[in-house]
């Protein structure tokens, strides 16, 4: 399991508590914050005309509240009430797990699921300062190196606040777990690692290429 260095643990809701797989779920803050904070593109679900839809979108962690961008027009983002309850989960990829059988074949991944009710945010003030993090969340520097929203744009995104309250953590990690008697067939077992590659950047103006573009990344830089 991922902990991080401070010990500091989300509590454990009957909605996040674990009931497969104990021994892949954890709480801890740090961990979450790692992957959200590697992340980019967040998948929500939530309830619309009486039936569950998951939709794709960008989002960006602020201290211990998660921040979902849309559009106005989105079905998300157009909610009766004051607040729409909502899944969200982040999944990062980590390794191929290739065993003896195909049952126990399996993927290496780090996912956080968030549980709550998001609140759409009305302050044009707190939506700024929201969508500023968002893109530096996107690529750092980005924000002052780029023209932000004018009213017309800012009233035509919506964003969701959601609180980091209920949270889990589950990952998966190492070798292919064969059954002790598939271990003598003579099949290759191992783990391909699975990478997130950024390529050289593609100009589209005639400005230098800035130093957070060329060499772009994702993750704890250290």
């Amino acid at each position: 399991m991922v902990t991080g260095r401070n010990g500091a643990t989300y509590q454990q809701t009957p909605r996040t508590k674990a009931k497969r797989r104990p021994d892949r779920v954890g709480y801890d803050i740090e961990a979450v914050h790692a992957v959200l904070d590697e992340g980019l593109v967040c998948h929500v679900g939530y309830p619309h005309h009486g039936a569950p839809l998951v939709l794709p979108t960008l989002y960006v962690r602020v201290g211990e509240t998660l921040y979902l961008h849309g559009s106005t027009g989105a079905g998300l983002m157009r909610f009766p009430d004051e607040t729409v309850p909502v899944c969200v989960s982040v999944t990062l990829t980590d390794g191929l797990v290739m065993a003896r059988s195909w049952f126990n074949h399996s993927i290496n991944y780090r996912s956080v699921v968030v549980r709550g009710d998001a609140a759409l945010i009305t302050d044009p003030g707190e939506k700024l300062a929201a969508l500023t993090a968002l893109v530096e969340h996107v690529a750092r520097g980005r924000a002052a190196d780029s023209r932000p929203p004018s009213r017309k744009e800012l009233a035509a995104t919506a964003v969701l606040r959601l609180p980091l309250h209920e949270v889990s953590l589950k990952v998966r990690s190492g070798p292919s777990k064969d059954d002790e008697e598939d271990l003598d067939l003579p099949y290759w077992a191992g783990v391909i690692p699975v990478e997130t590659v950024f390529g050289a950047p593609e100009s589209d103006s005639e400005a230098p290429v800035p130093g957070y573009a060329r060499d772009y990344r994702r993750g704890d830089p250290s």
